[in-house]
């Protein structure tokens, strides 16, 4: 069968999209989860197994079932917006899908000032959404990356290690 993906004939390759495979516990649980999180329906679907073809912003997603003792050496997922705007957008999306959401706002994380909401997978993983709002801040402290979450109201007990130390933590649903 004759490939209907062609070369440019340049010698670059043009990626179409970043590809990101996580383990989850149990995948039927993670689907309803994802759903809500990219507000879309999985492209496929077999035993132990999940893709969603996410267009905005590009992403090869897929879910595959298996033992998961630790969140291992993952520390987060994100996904950068434009504004503020889209940012209180996106937790807005999430809070009617009945996604549990908490905000860092003017928060100063990975040497830049920023904000965020984030939410966290049933397997622990947790993904922000955030705009820069201040780039390339001068190196005054270590990124206090760790267990802040773990002592957020509501937060879920296997709370990980994501973001930077908070100016200000608030728990939406």
């Amino acid at each position: 069968m004759e490939s209907k993906n062609k070369s440019n004939g340049t010698g670059h390759v043009e990626a179409l999209k970043p590809h990101l495979a996580i383990n989850v516990r149990n995948v039927q649980e993670s689907i309803e989860f994802y759903r809500k999180l990219f507000g879309i329906e999985p492209s496929r679907v077999r035993t132990g197994y999940a893709k969603f073809d996410v267009q905005n912003p590009p992403l090869n997603f897929t879910l595959n079932e298996g033992p998961v003792n630790t969140r291992g050496a993952l520390s987060h997922l994100g996904i950068q917006v434009r504004s503020t705007e889209d940012v209180l957008a996106t937790r807005k999306k999430w809070l009617v899908a009945g996604l549990l959401t908490w905000d860092e706002m003017q928060t100063d994380c990975c040497y830049a000032t920023q904000d965020k909401t984030w939410a966290r997978d049933p397997d622990g993983n947790e993904w922000e959404v955030f705009v820069v709002l201040r780039d390339n801040l001068p190196e005054t402290a270590a990124c206090e990356c760790g267990d802040k979450f773990a002592t957020v109201p509501e937060a879920p007990a296997e709370a990980g290690s994501s973001g930077c130390a908070p100016t200000t933590v608030e728990i939406a649903r």
